[in-house]
């Protein structure tokens, strides 16, 4: 049997499980391609191992397709479509995964006055636009593939929430928005109408001047353009420069460190931020919270006020 008809069976099977198996569909497509119009028996060894590597740098990527192929060939053998895997027995050494960056209040307000430099001649919306995108991002804490796939009628300004469907793990939530974010987007949405809206109010939030939903990888490609505009570098010690993902953990840790200095009760708080996130428990949201200097900062001036508190008892 053929490598892509295999896979057409795999990903078909996937979907009727429920689901959305987009990126690795994709992912498979690709590597049946990069194989050829090969039957499965046919798949070299040393072929799946140069899909892996890509071609450039070792990076995380290598795991995630080796993650997507060992499933997709514990399927085929099952199914007896192929006699054995041809995936590699041992993991090479994979770079450390880049630390999360929380930006400076300073860096965010470099970066929003640093979107003009976006403007095209042929998108004239699109530096206004992104503009919107990086205040959503920071002020929701959505992550970017939520925040694309907005349309229009999800944003209800009104009570302002905005509701959150096809998240990472198949639910749906209301994330409140603060009313100055809300007045960006009420703003925001009368330029956006200007564009076409093929499907109405059902359009998408962000667009292409015709009316296509915005890509992800031109999204990021974009904010590589933006931080350099912004002057915002590599890290010392990092590998890799501050991402777009960025704004999603800077969020949750400044809303900890606001948290820190109302004198709210933070452990009892952190559920909630879970769910504001749409973390599935309260554990990913607790590795989110990189300690950073502020928000050691806060937390040992919260100790030190208890630690006094507890000397004036005694």
């Amino acid at each position: 049997m053929k490598l892509v008809d295999v896979v057409t069976v795999y990903v078909t099977l996937q979907r009727s499980l429920g689901l959305h198996f987009k990126a690795a569909d994709r992912l498979l497509r690709q590597f049946a391609h990069a194989m050829g119009d090969v039957d499965m028996a046919e798949v070299q060894p040393e072929s799946v191992v140069l899909f892996l590597q890509g071609s450039g740098a070792l990076s995380a990527t290598w795991k995630l397709k080796y993650s997507v192929l060992s499933g997709f060939y514990r399927f085929a053998i099952s199914r007896r479509h192929a006699a054995v895997s041809p995936l590699p027995t041992s993991v090479p050494k994979l770079p450390a995964p880049q630390t999360p960056y929380v930006y400076s209040t300073d860096e965010l307000c470099r970066l929003l006055d640093a979107t003009p430099a976006l403007h095209v001649a042929h998108s004239r919306q699109q530096a206004s636009m992104y503009r919107t995108l990086i205040l959503l991002l920071y002020g929701s804490g959505m992550r970017i593939g939520e925040a694309l796939r907005l349309t229009i009628i999800d944003v209800d300004l009104l009570e302002r929430v905005i509701k959150v469907r096809d998240t990472k793990f198949f639910k749906t939530r209301l994330v409140p928005i603060g009313p100055r974010l809300a007045l960006d987007l009420a703003a925001y949405i009368e330029r956006r109408r200007n564009l076409p809206m093929p499907e109405g109010e059902n359009s998408h939030l962000f667009t292409t001047r015709t009316g296509r939903g915005w890509p992800y990888s031109h999204v990021i490609t974009l904010f590589q353009h933006l931080r350099r505009a912004a002057h915002i570098d590599c890290p010392e010690g990092e590998l890799r420069p501050p991402r777009l993902h960025d704004l999603r953990h800077t969020a949750a840790v400044h809303r900890v460190i606001a948290w820190y200095r109302d004198g709210k009760d933070v452990q009892r708080l952190l559920p909630q931020l879970a769910t504001y996130l749409g973390h599935i428990d309260i554990k990913s949201t607790q590795r989110y919270l990189q300690m950073t200097p502020e928000l050691l900062d806060q937390a040992s001036q919260r100790f030190a006020q208890y630690a006094h508190c507890g000397d004036d008892h005694e």
